[in-house]
């Protein structure tokens, strides 16, 4: 087991295949256009196998991949396949905005994607329209019906104080009707959210108040697993689950890091710099040592840096740093 500084394992990666999105939500791509990554920079399906490979070594054995939007990529079940067939990895999950799945999610089960999480902010057509400056929210439904894998449905939904926080119970009633676990999301101050104020932010205290008002006492589950969110029970035995990065956060147990298409290596979040791996595969070096070193040496708390910065606390970037460095944004290196 390959360990931290803060003696936390290697364990979990996010392999963002593109940075490319069908969606501008307001919290992540506020600006309508974007520099993105050169194509002849994005690694193929082959290099990016061989990346995981290298990680999977290293004791990774949960994988997600993630974008921009994923489904954008032409033909990523060639990839899934390539990753499902490697026996290290017990769990190959996806996370999507759901515009494409509908017509992608049988390719993408039959080539042995184990899991996936679709991202669903709201069950209004018009505020979907406005949150997205897209009008594509009846494919997205569709894509969580056709959302049928082996390790079930999780659908992700971030909490904005004024723009969607009064759905909180219709939407936890959707992910029931499609036995779906959802998961609220704290409003984080990431890579493109230039908009991003305290304000906006509805807590997990918040979340677990307004959801018991409505249905009554709500337990706490406690498990061992690193997953990002806290899981909870409703009376009737529905659990769902709340990721409070932003008031509370969970650095001490974080086991993630990230790739981004072009083979920037980030190992928090909210890292200023990535560490390349393009340059030394495409020379055929072994990425095994300089993974081994990056991460012994990883120190990273970004949210709780952020979190103790109180009330001086704001965006983290300007539209003018994320202009000048992409990596920076969270489309590029995935969320």
């Amino acid at each position: 087991m390959t360990l931290d500084a803060l003696r936390r394992p290697l364990s979990s990666l996010r392999v963002s295949v593109t940075d490319r999105c069908n969606l501008r939500c307001a919290y992540c791509m506020p600006e309508e256009d974007y520099g993105w990554l050169p194509s002849r920079e994005i690694l193929s399906f082959e290099e990016l196998d061989a990346v995981v490979g290298a990680f999977c070594a290293l004791g990774v054995d949960r994988v997600r991949l993630t974008g921009g939007e994923p489904l954008v990529r032409k033909q990523l079940s060639t990839l899934v396949k390539l990753l499902a067939a490697r026996p290290q990895i017990t769990d190959l999950a996806l996370t999507t905005n759901g515009v494409l799945l509908a017509e992608q999610a049988q390719a993408l089960r039959e080539a042995g994607l184990h899991r996936i999480t679709v991202s669903l902010d709201t069950l209004d057509p018009k505020r979907f329209a406005a949150l997205t400056r897209r009008d594509q929210h009846a494919q997205v439904l569709e894509g969580i019906a056709a959302a049928r894998f082996p390790k079930g449905l999780k659908i992700d939904t971030v909490v904005m104080r004024g723009v969607n926080d009064d759905e909180l119970v219709p939407l936890l009633e959707l992910a029931a009707s499609h036995s779906a676990e959802l998961r609220f999301i704290e409003y984080m101050d990431v890579g493109g959210a230039t908009r991003w104020s305290r304000d906006q932010v509805v807590s997990r205290a918040e979340l677990l108040q307004k959801l018991g008002s409505h249905y009554g006492k709500i337990d706490s589950l406690v498990t061992e697993s690193r997953a990002p969110a806290e899981r909870f029970r409703l009376p009737d035995g529905r659990t769902f689950g709340i990721i409070a990065s932003t008031t509370a956060p969970f650095c001490r147990s974080c086991d993630r890091s990230r790739v981004t298409a072009d083979g920037k290596w980030f190992t928090c979040l909210y890292a200023e710099q990535g560490i390349d791996l393009k340059g030394p595969l495409r020379r055929a070096e072994p990425l095994g040592p300089l993974l081994t070193s990056g991460w012994s040496a990883r120190a990273d708390r970004g949210a709780e840096v952020r979190l103790a910065l109180h009330r001086q606390r704001a965006a983290l970037k300007t539209a003018g740093q994320l202009r000048a460095d992409p990596h920076l944004e969270m489309h590029t290196r995935g969320g």
